[in-house]
């Protein structure tokens, strides 16, 4: 059976950026070509709902009721989440229909033809607890079996309701394995290069860009610019950030920025430092490289897939690795056609391909 109508289940919507921009894109490309599209979420915050709507998407805005804050997007993505994994009840507020479904959710497991996995929330925050303040790790250390447990059933149970699984990597793919996941294939998340492209043909180079998030090891930060690297910072999770960063001389935080800003940000910086905790993918990595500069973080999880040391960035193998090679760059520089290649190598995550792999999938299995 063809279905002209496809929904696309997703995570809560405070912004069109992050963990649902895979749902957002190919929903507003699937539109485009005239498919009835209709977007479910527990929570989309009206800013969003009404973004997605001038997209021609259609919106299913659960309302789940909370006690988080929506400006706090990490806390409230797990109070959703741990509604879904206690009692199912974000499930239970979708009606039973027999629409074409993709999932890209962890808070809301339905009947699917395709899941596409973006990462174990337990190993997300067994990464990221060792950047967490002493009271919110105690509270972690208290919850991390129950979390465990929960992460694991709800896994289970949205395996048994999907009939393929894809994965947003290989390395998130490899997560997934202790449960038993068989993973049909890989389809990296999408990069809008109409978007993300060099703002100048001569950049500044006299800073380097870094985020400051919930994934930042901001022990390496620290350590890079006390050696003198001058290092600006974007990134709106203020409650991840050691504040004593922030009176550091040679760092100055941008705080959330336009894209526009951004894009200017990535196309100046010397390169963009990027040591984490847990990055299944990693998006600023290659915005960085469609912007044309060049990335140093480490060569493992989601990033070490798809940069290649010495052409369009460099891997590190640790923190005393990274910080070493961070001073020697920043000192010595690098050669001009980096950042050519960088450029050249963003091309394979165009969202234009990505949605064209999707296209290929719901063909294949009949589903539009």
């Amino acid at each position: 059976m063809r279905y002209l109508s496809l929904q696309l289940i997703c995570d809560i919507i405070t912004s069109l950026e992050g963990s649902v921009r895979p749902a957002i894109y190919l929903a507003e490309d699937l539109a485009n070509m005239g498919y009835d599209i209709t977007i479910i979420s527990p929570i989309i915050l009206p800013s969003a709902e009404l973004e997605i709507s001038k997209m021609g998407v259609k919106t299913l805005n659960l309302k789940t009721k909370h006690f988080s804050k929506a400006s706090n997007s990490s806390l409230l993505w797990f109070e959703t989440w741990m509604y879904e994994a206690l009692l199912g009840l974000n499930s239970r507020r979708i009606k039973n229909n027999f629409l074409a479904t993709i999932n890209f959710s962890h808070i809301i497991f339905v009947p699917s033809i395709f899941w596409y996995l973006q990462g174990p929330p337990s190993t997300a925050l067994r990464d990221i607890s060792t950047q967490f303040s002493l009271g919110l790790k105690s509270a972690y250390n208290l919850l991390k079996p129950l979390i465990e447990h929960l992460d694991e059933r709800s896994i289970r149970k949205a395996r048994s309701l999907s009939s393929f699984i894809i994965a947003n990597s290989k390395f998130c793919a490899s997560m997934y394995s202790k449960f038993g996941l068989k993973i049909y294939g890989v389809i990296y998340p999408p990069l809008d290069r109409r978007i993300f492209h060099p703002s100048t043909k001569r950049p500044s180079g006299d800073y380097v860009l870094t985020y400051f998030g919930k994934e930042t090891k901001f022990s390496v930060i620290k350590r890079v610019a006390d050696l003198g690297v001058k290092i600006k910072a974007f990134g709106s999770k203020t409650s991840f950030i050691d504040r004593r960063l922030l009176k550091n001389p040679n760092i100055e935080f941008l705080g959330r920025i336009s894209t526009s800003d951004l894009v200017d940000a990535y196309s100046n910086a010397l390169f963009t430092l990027f040591p984490f905790t847990h990055e299944p993918f990693g998006y600023i990595p290659l915005e960085s490289m469609a912007c044309g500069t060049p990335t140093l973080t480490y060569g493992m999880q989601g990033p070490g897939e798809y940069i290649i040391d010495g052409e369009s960035g460099w891997l590190a193998s640790d923190d005393e690795d990274i910080v070493n090679k961070a001073v020697e760059i920043w000192r010595g520089g690098y050669p001009s056609k980096i950042r050519e290649r960088c450029v050249e190598m963003a091309k394979a995550f165009d969202r234009k391909i990505y949605t064209e792999r999707w296209l290929e999938l719901l063909k294949l299995f009949n589903a539009i």
